[in-house]
């Protein structure tokens, strides 16, 4: 029933239907049908290869003024971005997730806005829209209307939030408000691990033990890898003072929330040492600015006093207007600069990797995951030129990425997580990956954990019980 039948319907099911997350890692968004309720967890953007994102301007294969509530696990575009548009095709509400989960939304989600509608315009006046005229995918508007039915709840306070149907959250330790998703229904319980934080991480705490669970869907970004067991300072240290010793800058395409946190907190241990030259290091991202002031707050639930944390937000000079951020790229001294977005797919980042990707003095360094068919993958692989607003640059700079410094918890990571379970799910679906690290880890909780374990097609409904 994965187009959403009458309200009738619902009473007679209980299933979950893989409508994003599926052979990629972008677009989260999960259909469950209970015998009372019907619920979206996650509501994510498509991102990454072209084909990927159309699938953004299609309806949606359910009715969105059919959902009883949406639930999110954390705030990130690829699971919260699709808000807007839902809403405007008559979802209204509630949207149910941690108190920072909201806080990070009020800062993502009219940010994207504001992003889509920048790009819309400068595709007009630029003359290389392909649709005449470009149009956003939803504006600030929707998402300050999006925003309206946010609803917050307690990590493992567990609620009832339709006729037997009940939720907790339960820390993930990705970002700041992150959870995993626990449902319960009918006697059985269904649990979304959203994306898995890291076991070493010096910023946050680690995945929450879960003891059981009857059906478990899983992430599975870094599925077929481990992060390299390398020291992100030492690294950080050795590409900073071989750029500015060859007089140029080093540009961090950086997630405005988590990442940009994290580079802070290494550039101060870093600086704090004397361990790198005394040049100025910006954080030139309004979003990344909001998310770090967030960071700062006492119940930030970071591992981070306040204090501390508030030492290492002070590491960097903050650029919020546009003006400023144009001095700053046109300024040809040595500097750091940390900017979003974290796969250069759109943001400020793109006016520095036009004027010093072509400079072979300068360092790009991506600081982890890079999608598929973002110019954040392209460039990682190796492209010697890249399109940005309709004009090719050329990628003469050195390029990089610390992909030790991911958010996401790794292949060992998350087969850690997995066997604190206490009991074998009945069925385990692997999602939030590329074909191969799905396939890969697939195989791994299979051969290691014995458990009955899938990977599901886009658009596949799988009835539970």
């Amino acid at each position: 029933m994965p187009g959403g039948g009458t309200r009738e319907d619902i009473g007679r099911v209980f299933s979950v239907g893989f409508f994003g997350a599926t052979g990629t890692v972008t677009g989260s968004r999960f259909l469950v049908e209970t015998g009372h309720a019907r619920l979206l967890v996650d509501c994510g953007l498509f991102q990454g290869y072209k084909q990927l994102r159309l699938r953004n301007w299609n309806r949606p294969p359910f009715d969105p003024a059919s959902l009883d509530a949406v639930i999110l696990t954390h705030a990130h575009l690829d699971h919260s971005g699709y808000l807007p548009v839902l809403v405007n095709d008559g979802f209204k509400g509630p949207v149910l997730c941690t108190g920072l989960t909201r806080d990070l939304c009020e800062i993502l989600l009219p940010d994207a806005g504001r992003i889509q509608e920048f790009d819309a315009e400068h595709a007009n006046r630029g003359g290389y829209a392909r649709h005449q005229p470009a149009k956003p995918l939803f504006t600030e508007r929707d998402s300050l209307r999006a925003l309206r039915l946010f609803e917050t709840r307690a990590f493992t306070t567990g609620q009832e939030i339709a006729p037997d149907v009940r939720l907790s959250f339960h820390e993930a330790g990705h970002i700041l408000g992150a959870s995993i998703v626990r449902l319960e229904t009918g006697g059985q319980s269904l649990t979304f691990s959203g994306d898995l934080g890291r076991y070493n991480s010096p910023v946050m705490r680690p995945p929450a033990h879960m003891p059981d669970t009857d059906y478990l869907v899983v992430e599975s970004t870094y599925g077929n890898a481990v992060h390299p067991d390398e020291d992100p300072e030492a690294v950080l240290e050795r590409v900073i003072r071989a750029t500015v010793q060859r007089g140029g800058s080093v540009i961090i395409p950086s997630f405005a929330v988590g990442r940009a946190q994290s580079l802070l907190f290494h550039l101060h241990r870093l600086r704090k040492a004397g361990r790198i030259p005394e040049i100025p290091i910006y954080l030139d991202s309004p979003m990344a600015i909001n998310a770090t002031n967030l960071f700062c707050r006492q119940d930030s639930g970071s591992l981070l006093s306040q204090d501390e944390a508030r030492e290492v937000c002070a590491v960097a000079q903050y650029v919020s207007e546009s003006s400023e951020s144009e001095r700053i790229v046109a300024d040809n001294q040595s500097k750091i600069v940390i900017s979003a977005s974290g796969m250069a797919t759109g943001g400020r980042v793109l006016n520095y990797l036009k004027r010093y990707a072509p400079d072979p003095r300068n360092t790009i360094l991506f600081a982890g995951f890079q999608a598929g068919g973002t110019r954040g993958a392209r460039m990682v692989a190796g492209v010697d030129k890249i399109k940005i607003h309709g004009a090719w640059h050329q990628v003469r700079a050195e390029v990089a990425n610390l992909s030790m410094l991911s958010a996401h918890a790794d292949a060992d990571e998350i087969m850690r997580w997995l066997s604190g379970f206490s009991a074998a799910p009945r069925k385990t679906f692997v999602v939030h990956g590329e074909p191969d690290a799905s396939d890969t880890l697939r195989q791994r909780i299979q051969e290691e954990l014995g458990w009955d374990c899938i990977v599901p097609e886009f658009g596949e409904t799988v009835r539970l019980g």
